[in-house]
């Protein structure tokens, strides 16, 4: 383990930079003007893959964004890993409140801050770090499978799967998208929550009115809207979406301090939902308001507005089927429509929940590889955000092992304004996946 410990610390500093260079490229896939970038950032993964001397090196398209796609052939009797990552991140947000710029890398204090750097082309570091540690020669098959639509709900996932299912095929699935316990501490995700949103569209006039003269007599789209979302939950803050599936949690201490703290609560807001946080978070449903189309305050006028949209998301527990939560959201947006408003829903993305069983030798070479990277066992944990591809990789390969790892902590912010990676878990996370596929060789 020493020699390999060593290779990982004169590997770091390439992979880092490397690392800069993939964040710089704004692979914003949910953004039509940034179809170049992440056109440009898969050409760029893919080149990465070349200079690690992997021997076979495409891009997998099914009419959607382009998947990155490697492969170093098994030696014989060895058995065949695939590592996957995704390419393309979420949009900014307000750049104004970036305390740099988020596709201009930033180390402070022991953190790379930067759009992706955490959520997932941290990912896609750790996995080109284990391949550099053993200089473009692994101890077993290592396929890589870097995509371009998580972020989008992997829309072309199916059709990919579909068209290129022998070249996906593995052993063993290493999904590097999750999120360790805490800094220092790695987790293997067991269980995923599904996801469905929509885009409702509520009509009460057909076109606007003054609001002095009909306020009071005619309802105004836009509370016609919020009283339409506020049914949602009941007054404790639990999802009132009839039929969803809840789960039972296992026992694993999640302190309220500790959430609050993570999480930024302002002091006085209260914690929604009945439950433990593990429940709430992990095995229950969820839903959120996402956005709201409306006329903007600075161009409010007295104006009674005849339509208004906003997008909802809603989480779903293992086990349920998303087809059928995608059905059960509609009705109840339908049947709860205040004061006779037309409602409109237009169904938006729709990724499966997972829940893994964690057995058998490759679980047990995953644990040991953990166990000797971060010198403490790994957390088995639940994860409240959705990977569909887990689901699909676990459906599709029903002999293989699917780990579910992860680069980031509960400080990275994925998804949010400062996103951030430890860079001495980006460390920990290469030497666990050196020793991972050092393990599944029987080394």
């Amino acid at each position: 383990m020493s020699n390999l410990a060593w290779d990982i610390e004169g590997v770091l500093p390439s992979v880092i930079a490397d690392l800069h260079e993939l964040i710089a490229i704004p692979s914003i896939s949910s953004q039509p003007e940034h179809d170049a970038d992440v056109r440009a950032c898969a050409d760029h993964v893919a080149a990465l893959l070349r200079g690690a001397r992997c021997p076979e090196v495409r891009l997998l398209e099914a009419g959607g964004k382009p998947a990155v796609y490697g492969h170093y052939p098994a030696p014989p009797g060895k058995p065949t890993a695939l590592l996957y990552a995704h390419y393309d991140v979420q949009p900014t947000g307000e750049l104004a409140a970036w305390t740099s710029e988020p596709f201009t890398p930033e180390e402070r204090d022991g953190r790379l801050f930067a759009r992706g750097s955490a959520d997932d082309k941290g990912g896609i570091a750790a996995h080109l770090g284990a391949l550099r540690a053993f200089d473009g020669n692994p101890p077993v098959g290592v396929k890589l499978f870097i995509e371009g639509e998580e972020e989008i709900g992997s829309p072309s996932m199916e059709a990919l799967l579909d068209r290129h299912a022998d070249e996906l095929s593995a052993d063993v699935f290493v999904i590097a998208d999750s999120i360790n316990w805490t800094v220092g501490v790695p987790s293997l995700t067991t269980s995923l929550r599904g996801v469905v949103d929509a885009v409702v569209t509520v009509s009460t006039l057909e076109a606007g009115l003054h609001s002095g003269q009909f306020g009071g007599v005619v309802p105004d789209a836009l509370t016609a809207l919020c009283r339409l979302l506020a049914t949602l939950h009941d007054d404790a803050g639990n999802v009132a979406i009839e039929g969803l599936v809840s789960r039972s949690a296992p026992e694993l201490d999640y302190p309220l301090d500790r959430l609050r703290e993570e999480t930024g609560v302002l002091d006085g807001v209260e914690l929604i939902g009945d439950g433990s946080a593990v429940e709430k978070m992990w095995y229950r449903p969820s839903a959120s308001v996402l956005a709201i189309d409306a006329t903007r305050v600075a161009d409010a006028s007295n104006t009674l507005i005849p339509t208004a949209s906003a997008k909802v998301s809603v989480r779903l527990a293992p086990g349920q089927d998303p087809e059928e939560a995608e059905r059960l959201l509609r009705d109840h947006l339908v049947a709860h429509a205040p004061w006779g408003a037309h409602v409109e829903v237009e169904p938006g993305q729709r990724g499966g929940p997972s829940s893994i069983e964690l057995d058998g030798p490759h679980a047990e070479a995953a644990r040991a590889a953990f166990r000797d990277a971060f010198g403490t066992d790994a957390v088995e944990i639940g994860c409240g955000g959705s990977i569909p591809i887990v689901a699909e990789f676990a459906e599709r390969y029903p002999g293989a092992t699917v780990l579910v790892t992860a680069v980031t902590d509960p400080d990275s912010r994925m998804h949010g304004i400062d996103e951030s990676l430890n860079l001495g878990d980006l460390a920990r996370a290469i030497q666990a996946e050196t020793l991972l596929l050092q393990n599944l060789a029987g080394r």
